[in-house]
């Protein structure tokens, strides 16, 4: 399992391209648009598109970096951390962090979202 980290300059995405590889065992069963081939196939060729359809306009000066899971090498995505959350414990920042935002295809939650 390897993580990698979204910042102010790249957002990640993750997607199998042959299957559904997928992290089950960390993040519960796959939603079903993860085994699409619509999903699979646009996240490589259109990731911005892609991460429209999820309500998610990037700058056009953030890089997206796509990462393709196999049998072997599972992936999952950082978020960045809001601001103002600097003082948070490790409880209160994991309520910020979503399945989609793990794979990519959302954000961490607003501070507000979880007072």
């Amino acid at each position: 399992m390897l993580v990698v980290a979204n910042t102010p300059k790249v957002h990640n995405v993750i997607v199998c391209t042959l299957c559904s590889c997928y992290p089950w065992p960390v993040l519960g069963l796959p939603p079903v648009w993860y085994k699409s081939a619509p999903y699979r196939s646009r996240a490589v060729k259109d990731p911005r598109g892609v991460l429209a359809d999820f309500g998610i306009k990037l700058p056009a000066n953030i890089e997206i970096r796509v990462w393709d899971s196999t049998a072997e090498t599972r992936f999952l995505v950082l978020p960045m951390r809001p601001a103002g959350t600097e003082d948070w414990s490790e409880e209160r920042l994991a309520q910020l962090v979503t399945r989609d935002a793990m794979i990519g295809t959302g954000l961490a939650k607003r501070p507000e979202e979880v007072a």
